[in-house]
């Protein structure tokens, strides 16, 4: 199946977002309910464990209780790390730790996903989660519709370029339907890819693919905010607190990143230095969460809570939190606790996200400074409060972290169906993001778009379009000329002594009359002939640029008639030869700007840009300039 050409651009695109939002909507909604039935089975069934969970009212998730089994934890969270590990590292290598980073590497590398990696993911991810790991659903949720768009790309024959749109389009779709929030999670397919960047065209077609994901999934799952709304209160007053929040949260977020991708960096190299096979990694990991949290267990009751809230995705205690239903005791450790057990799970190579922890992490975070608030300025922070600042330390954290701040925050607050905390949260995450720098949970991100595969050519073409070729050219009195009547054993002599490949060929008046390369006297020097005139073997049809010309109107001329210079010459009089441009003054010109510019490329961007020097610079062939032809 290829869509045929004669489809416009725009209707190319509403086609790539209907199908990736049919299959985001369809994948979503399966992964969901294996989540459902490997939770129950697992933390219910075998572990004893009633799950607060986010969304259940306030006398509902009153009725939580410890786990009967306790000890149960460790072997059922050891068993999903090991079979967990055995899949990934046996089938799809690529489908371990946090997806989204994955889905980020695909649309800035060739835009392809092998088509086993979705199937894999989920399976892994469900094993991971529900089992107790310490990991979110989003991530595998963005790999997962990522890797359909991709494959309904190679399906539909798509080009690179939509190839990657459809991806893009696909985490957006994915995380967006899982969290119940399109708009958010809409604009996050387009703000999660970069630093300080947009992917601009994404934003309209993930708009489409998140609605229809939405409709699919909300048909089953139904349409409420994935949290229950609690009482909440704020006021302008507490604005500073709020900014003050965002301090916090980078500090805090710091520790995240830190942590995670030391953890990371420990596991391999342990496991690298032993021989140990990757596969058994996430059931290490998966092993020390356990015994972590069975250890914070038998310290004490708070800890217990703590130890608990930091398994899984950790919503329900974040609901918990957001009915004012967790002591301070266990706000203050669940952070560190959350950011542990997060790292021993998916740092380790076990399957999940790490947008849910983040979350988790954030909102305790912003529970435990809104509570200690209250505690010394009871008349300005009312218990009423505190909730507020769970949800605007989610926003300030992830959103810093993410660098993607705009989506973050509008899908948390359509995950809490309170949009009046869209002013405190812009004031926190703003501070937030501006202290974080270029620390990112997302290591496949980079900076904006001139830095992404996807556009290398674009910024390419933008730079040389800003050169003419009068700033670059090697000026008349520097060029080595020959004339008509010399001989082509001079012409072998000067390419000997200079390295050139080919000159331009003047008259007894110095004017332009030919061009004579390496191609067109090879011959006479593997015959030894080297009394042969130039004028009987120069290329008598010359192609010229003018000074005002850009360098991409000389590089296109020079790539569609495979020359590799070009005599410059004022526009008045196209046989006064004035000046000279090769392929390698054009690539010296673009490193140059491009560096100026703050956005160096890498070395396979210049290699792509242009042929060496030692390549032929001229061919004897008739060509056509699009300026002057002599």
């Amino acid at each position: 199946m290829q869509i045929e050409e004669t489809v416009t651009p725009y209707r190319r695109i509403i086609l790539i977002a209907i199908v990736v939002g049919l299959i985001s909507g369809i994948g979503a909604l399966f992964f969901f309910e294996g989540l459902k039935l490997g939770t129950a089975f697992f933390m219910e069934g075998i572990v004893g464990f009633q799950l607060p969970k986010e969304g259940q009212t306030l006398q509902d998730i009153a009725q939580w209780t410890p786990p009967d089994h306790l000890w149960m934890i460790l072997p059922v969270i050891c068993f999903g790390g090991l079979l967990s590990g055995l899949l990934v590292y046996t089938l799809a290598p690529e489908a371990e730790g946090h997806g989204t980073d994955a889905a980020i590497k695909a649309f800035h590398g060739e835009g392809r996903v092998r088509w086993r990696v979705p199937l894999i993911k989920a399976v892994t991810a469900v094993l991971t989660i529900s089992t107790g790991g310490s990991a979110g659903r989003e991530g595998p949720t963005a790999q997962m519709s990522a890797g359909f768009g991709s494959i309904a790309a190679d399906l539909l024959g798509l080009s690179a370029r939509e190839r990657r749109l459809a991806i893009a389009t696909g985490v957006g779709a994915g995380i967006g339907t899982i969290f119940m929030a399109p708009l958010g999670g809409a604009i996050l397919a387009a703000e999660i890819l970069y630093k300080q960047d947009f992917e601009t065209e994404a934003i309209v077609p993930a708009f489409l693919a998140s609605v229809i994901g939405y409709a699919i999934f909300g048909l089953v799952e139904g349409f409420e905010p994935v949290f229950g709304p609690g009482v909440t209160f704020w006021n302008v007053s507490q604005i500073p607190f709020f900014i003050l929040l965002g301090v916090v949260s980078t500090a805090v977020g710091l520790i995240y990143i830190n942590t995670f991708y030391g953890t990371n960096r420990v596991f391999k190299r342990v496991f690298s230095s032993l021989k140990i096979p990757n596969h058994f990694k996430p059931f290490t990991g998966a092993f020390l969460t356990g015994t972590f949290v069975l250890a914070l267990a038998a310290f004490s009751p708070e800890a217990a809570i703590v130890g608990l809230a930091s398994l899984g995705t950790g919503y329900g205690f974040t609901q918990l939190s957001l009915y004012n239903m967790l002591p301070i005791g266990v706000l203050l450790f669940l952070p560190f606790a959350k950011i542990l057990t997060t790292s021993l799970t998916i740092g380790s190579g076990g399957s999940g996200g790490v947008f849910a922890p983040g979350l988790v992490i954030g909102g305790a975070t912003g529970g435990a400074f809104g509570s200690l608030l209250h505690l010394a300025f009871p008349g300005s922070v009312p218990i009423e409060s505190v909730p507020v600042f769970v949800v605007v330390g989610m926003i300030a954290l992830f959103g810093a972290i993410s660098h993607a701040p705009i989506g973050v925050m509008i899908m948390v607050v359509e995950m809490t169906g309170d949009f009046s905390l869209l002013v405190p949260a812009m004031g926190a995450v703003s501070v937030a993001v501006l202290l974080i720098g270029q620390s990112t949970i997302f290591r496949e991100q980079v900076l904006n778009r001139s830095r992404s595969a996807a556009h290398r050519d674009e910024y390419t073409i933008e730079i040389l379009q800003e050169i003419h070729v009068d700033d670059v050219m090697v000026p008349r009195d520097r060029i080595v000329a020959v004339s008509s009547d010399d001989t082509t054993g001079k012409v072998l002599r000067l390419i000997d002594e200079t390295l050139h490949t080919g000159f331009p060929v003047l008259d007894g008046e110095g004017k332009l009359v030919g061009m004579i390369a390496l191609d067109d006297v090879r011959d006479n020097r593997a015959n030894g002939e080297h009394d042969i005139l130039v004028e009987d073997v120069m290329s008598s049809r010359v192609f010229t640029v003018h000074h005002s010309c850009t360098l991409r109107e000389a590089l296109d001329l020079m790539t569609e008639h495979d020359i590799h210079h070009l005599p410059v010459v004022p526009a008045e009089d196209p046989r006064m030869l004035s000046g000279f441009v090769t392929r390698t003054d054009i690539m010296k010109a673009y490193v140059r700007k491009a560096s100026q510019s703050g956005g160096k490329h890498h070395s396979t961007a210049n290699s792509t840009l242009i042929e060496p020097h030692t390549a032929p610079e001229s061919s004897s062939d008739g060509k056509k300039g699009p300026m002057v032809e002599g």
